[in-house]
């Protein structure tokens, strides 16, 4: 076993340092250039990938990856009858990588694929968008960003909101003082959720039915016609092995700990990041009491659907987070938002939208629409939120320089890891003490348990990169 550690740790120094010689040795792209990007898994979410880059000028999506091929035909068709051309398919991501001509890679994998994806695709000398939450543990996340370094590429994560003007200007706002000492954040995330079932592990029968929760949508039979075109190895990854269920599969894996971080760390990295960057917080909480539970459905959902979180910082600034998986009322006017409380006044932001309110009496103050101070961004975007947030991480990929993301991976990283650390303190039952700077629990070996995988599983291994 030591032998093949450290012929693994010599291949991934290798392989890093191959990855340097082939970004310096690649030619830089100028601002007229063409570039090639794949996106790695177009279903669901991938769908916004290329909604969100096939229509830029001189971009060209060269490369479809999904493991699931039954989704190639109508990705493939309606790009070919929109912009004139018909990408490539693969549906092994390191076929990806082999590409020589391909400048960057956009992930909207589940979550459990987005380290080592994102790693393999840095160590090929590849340029990285990767969706949010950056990724699905604390040390993986921790490699993701040891790779982009080693490799010199540019890895941006997909907190759009960081390429927003209107929340640009509320966090600008909020660190102007005119609010006073911001003292506490609170993030919401209340999104209705059904009840996934139970089923049995193995194909459906013709003809059963499927149901999704997120919208109560139908979702297609996986009769063993469908499942002879999905690579379910694959799927699986860096995951342990477990035979096929439809309830760790598309989008469900969402609610298993293995693959997805529940809600919280779902919907709840967007509201997580605002709330740090409101708060000014680069430093990790020091404290998290996480508690809830999966309320009113008896399914195989093992993430909560209802879950309070609590992070308490050095200073004693506090962060609170709810989500809510069941019917529930607004606070203030925002059900998927942010609220900042400070000694004059406090702010609701409700997506692009924002309000404060001033004094005892709760006056309106500033809001986005009549706040006019210039909003600094640091490339001009092609868009508001979502669009804009592409755009920026295409024009950095031209650009070469890291500072020109708006969210590069070492930002996206400790905004991802806060509900990751919600989640491990409800897993263990329990306060936590987090030491930030070695990215560890405090005398808690329960929760270390946590912070990676236990199991390894080959060819799919995080390697150490540290």
């Amino acid at each position: 076993m030591a032998n093949d550690n450290l012929t693994r740790r010599g291949f991934i120094k290798g392989a890093a340092a191959a990855a340097v010689v082939a970004t310096k040795t690649r030619q830089v792209l100028g601002a007229n250039d063409r570039v090639n990007i794949a996106i790695v898994g177009i279903r669901g979410r991938g769908g916004a990938h290329i909604n969100g880059f096939a229509p830029m000028e001189n971009v060209r999506i060269t490369t479809l990856c999904d493991i699931d091929e039954n989704v190639f035909p109508t990705r493939v068709k309606a790009i070919q009858d929109k912009y004139g051309y018909a990408p490539v398919t693969v549906w092994d991501m390191r076929r990806v990588f082999d590409d020589k001509e391909i400048d960057a890679v956009s992930f909207a994998t589940p979550n459990h694929w987005h380290a080592l994806g994102t790693i393999w695709a840095c160590l090929a000398g590849k340029n990285v968008y990767v969706e949010k939450p950056s990724t699905w543990g604390i040390w993986e996340g921790r490699q993701m960003i040891n790779a982009a370094r080693a490799a010199n590429v540019l890895v941006q994560v997909g907190f759009q909101s960081r390429s927003r003007p209107s929340t640009i200007a509320a966090m600008k706002f909020l660190q102007s003082g005119k609010l006073g000492k911001i003292y506490m954040a609170r993030g919401l995330c209340f999104k209705p959720r059904g009840d996934i079932g139970r089923y049995p592990d193995g194909p459906m029968a013709e003809g059963e039915k499927f149901t999704l929760t997120r919208e109560g949508g139908a979702m297609p039979s996986y009769t063993p016609a469908y499942l002879a075109k999905v690579h379910y190895d694959e799927w699986i990854g860096p995951a342990r092995n477990r035979p096929f269920n439809r309830n760790r599969f598309h989008y469900n894996w969402h609610w298993q700990f293995e693959y997805g971080n529940g809600d919280t760390g779902n919907q709840g990295p967007h509201q997580f990041d605002i709330a740090r960057w409101g708060l000014g917080k680069d430093e990790y909480p020091v404290r998290i009491r996480s508690f809830g539970g999966c309320f009113a459905h008896n399914s195989a959902q093992n993430t909560p659907n209802t879950q309070t979180s609590i992070y308490e910082y050095a200073d004693g600034t506090i962060l609170e987070f709810a989500t809510r998986g069941l019917y529930t009322n607004a606070e203030g006017a925002a059900k998927i938002g942010n609220l900042f409380y400070g000694s004059e006044g406090w702010m609701e932001i409700d997506g692009g939208d924002w309000k404060t309110f001033m004094g005892r009496k709760g006056e309106p103050g500033p809001d986005s629409k009549n706040f006019k101070e210039e909003v600094p961004n640091p490339l001009d975007t092609v868009g508001d939120g979502e669009p804009g947030h592409f755009g920026n991480f295409i024009q950095a990929v031209r650009s070469g320089k890291r500072s020109d993301l708006n969210c590069e991976i070492e930002v996206g990283h400790r905004s991802s890891v806060l509900p990751i650390l919600g989640n491990i303190s409800y897993r263990v039952g329990r306060e936590v003490t987090f030491d930030g700077r070695r990215e560890m629990f405090v005398g808690d070996k329960e929760a270390n348990a946590l912070i990676k995988r236990e199991e390894e599983r080959a060819p799919y291994i995080v390697p150490d990169l540290s």
